[in-house]
């Protein structure tokens, strides 16, 4: 009876609209990789773990979501353990930058489950706290804790994650009830804290916000952004056709099952199917805002407000360096772009959400 009570109040409208993203996803993935013979079989692993993803979803729906505020603590933790083992036996690839470490031979980058393991433990101190925030010690102490895993972001470096986990975990504590003078003083400390990091950005992370300010001075440097722009601009109203376009298929469009995937799905289905995937994320985003609005506790609710955040941003920034507003950063278009561990992760944070939305209120016996 509890089952059937839970599943009746699944939110199907958002589970759909998930599918036939990952659904595109997959198609375009196919799309940017098939004439490639090291990427051909990339399609194939995004199918499998698109399918990873759903069981995922699915069985963390099933899960009380209220269960994890007894972990959110030591799962803090752990994460903070792991940031700190990459900052010392991290391993760098081509980038230069030092985010992964080698689990079995395989290398595991801890910042995408990061995204997550922060939303919870945000979620579990700011309800805990929560008719103390008005305080400003309590206060002091959610911004401390969410620094601790900036910094050592920042150290790898990541501008994307640094900016993804600051903007995280800002939302949250904006939402969680704060007072509009301490709003004000967080504004002043963001700006003052954007002023003492600019002179003082590591390597690449410099590099990509000078490439985007000045990007006559790095013409080498800017191909890629430059052909993100040929490919948005040629895709017209319904765009060159799926697996016709020219920058894709002639590989004059680098990483382009990843990071520049946006540019890809506007060259070849043109700005309507640019807007088709925009309308079904922003969708999505809407979806998980109402479960936010009837989630039962404080708790449930900055839940699923943290995974609104973090497909917002995500959208935001990826979009925009295809079309060169702003920095190139790595973060990927949910959903998607390439890649098991964010396609996954992403899946899973929907299911948190679900998990929500299920319980939103107290189970009706007949």
């Amino acid at each position: 009876m509890a089952d059937r009570q839970f599943w009746r109040y699944f939110d199907w409208p958002l589970f759909l609209a998930v599918v036939v993203l990952c659904l595109i996803g997959i198609s375009m993935v196919y799309s940017a990789t098939i004439n490639t013979i090291d990427l051909s079989d990339y399609w194939t692993r995004q199918l499998i773990f698109a399918v990873l993803g759903l069981v995922a979803m699915m069985a963390i729906s099933v899960f009380d979501y209220r269960h994890l505020e007894m972990f959110a603590p030591p799962a803090f933790l752990v994460f903070i353990a792991l940031l700190v083992a990459v900052d010392l036996f991290g391993t760098a690839q081509d980038t230069g930058a030092q985010r992964w470490i080698s689990v079995g031979g395989t290398l595991v980058q801890p910042t995408e489950a990061g995204k997550f393991l922060v939303i919870i433990f945000m979620a579990w101190y700011l309800s805990w706290y929560q008719e103390y925030l008005y305080r400003l010690p309590y206060l002091i102490v959610a911004l401390l804790l969410l620094l601790a895993p900036l910094i050592l972001i920042y150290r790898q470096p990541n501008l994307g994650m640094v900016l993804t986990f600051a903007f995280i975990g800002g939302t949250l504590i904006l939402v969680a009830g704060i007072r509009f003078w301490q709003v004000g003083l967080l504004a002043i400390g963001a700006v003052g804290m954007g002023f003492y990091l600019q002179d003082r950005l590591q390597g690449y992370m410099q590099e990509r916000i000078q490439m985007w300010l000045y990007p006559d001075q790095y013409e080498a440097a800017t191909y890629n952004i430059e052909q993100a722009l040929i490919a948005v601009g040629s895709g017209g109203w319904l765009g060159q056709g799926w697996g016709q376009g020219s920058q894709n298929q002639l590989h004059f469009l680098r990483v382009r099952q990843s990071d520049f995937i946006f540019s890809v799905i506007s060259e070849e289905l043109g700005l309507v199917g640019a807007l088709i995937v925009l309308t079904l994320l922003f969708f999505v985003m809407w979806r998980l805002l109402r479960i936010a609005d009837q989630a039962r506790d404080q708790f449930g609710r900055l839940i699923a407000v943290g995974v609104t955040a973090i497909i917002f941003f995500q959208t935001v920034v990826n979009v925009g360096m295809n079309l060169s507003m702003v920095p190139v950063t790595g973060l990927t278009l949910p959903f998607i772009s390439y890649g098991g561990s964010s396609l996954v992760s992403m899946m899973f944070a929907i299911g948190l959400a679900q998990s929500v939305r299920m319980r939103h209120r107290k189970i009706e016996f007949q």
